[in-house]
């Protein structure tokens, strides 16, 4: 499949949106506080911002509970245009293992993660109807690890089913990346070095070991 340039999509999203009397709302899922950092900073300007924490494929809990209050404090600091509400979801970590069944084994990256993808998706397409949300979208695509090409691939799917606009994004493009760094040392954030889910953990920690034994080797 020909490969779509999103941030063009969403630049062209914008522009009908800066013409419109008032902002459109958008229910931004976000997957963490340093890659919600730059995604807000960037679209505030555009949109009425509701982030929306759903995370349940994350472990530990207090995995889970800490960025969680990253987020909210980030949100606290942030000097945002308009008041951003911070919904957090249900955290069940059943509901990551269901999809994941029989996937445990795939590396970071394969259909596990397009499975975990589809579960926040679908629940934040699912919210966004239910607020009557102009838009949704989310912040995994600014990682360089996230598949943006299979996230708004999915997105346009619920969005079709759900009958809300998905908003086009690959938010690792125009620098966003960088700044999210940026803004993370900025605000003090922590940053995670695993995706959130029990099987990434174990792919950092067996590299970090193999790394270890490299350092640690006469060769």
């Amino acid at each position: 499949m020909q490969n779509v340039n999103y941030q063009k999509k969403l630049d062209e999203v914008i522009a009908q949106v800066e013409k419109s009397a008032e902002k459109p709302t958008l229910l931004l899922h976000a997957c963490c506080a340093p890659c919600s950092s730059y995604v807000l900073e960037y679209l505030t300007k555009y949109f009425r911002i509701v982030l929306f924490y759903y995370n349940p494929n994350i472990s530990p809990k207090e995995e889970f509970e800490k960025r969680t209050r990253e987020l909210k404090r980030l949100v606290g600091e942030m000097p945002l245009n308009d008041k951003t509400e911070v919904i957090v979801g249900d955290y069940d970590v059943r509901e990551f293992y269901d999809i994941a069944k029989g996937l445990e084994d795939l590396p970071e990256g394969s259909e596990r993660c397009f499975r975990c993808y589809r579960l926040r998706l679908e629940k934040t397409a699912q919210l966004a109807k239910k607020l009557g949300a102009d838009w949704f979208t989310t912040t995994l695509s600014i990682s360089p690890y996230k598949n943006a090409q299979k996230l708004n691939e999915i997105s346009s799917e619920l969005a079709a089913v759900y009958g809300v606009n998905a908003l086009p994004a690959d938010f690792k493009k125009k620098g966003g990346y960088k700044r999210s760094i940026e803004l993370s040392a900025k605000y003090g954030l922590y940053r995670q070095d695993y995706c959130g889910c029990v099987f990434s953990k174990a792919e950092r920690d067996k590299k970090k070991s193999e790394q270890g034994e490299k350092n640690n080797s006469c060769g």
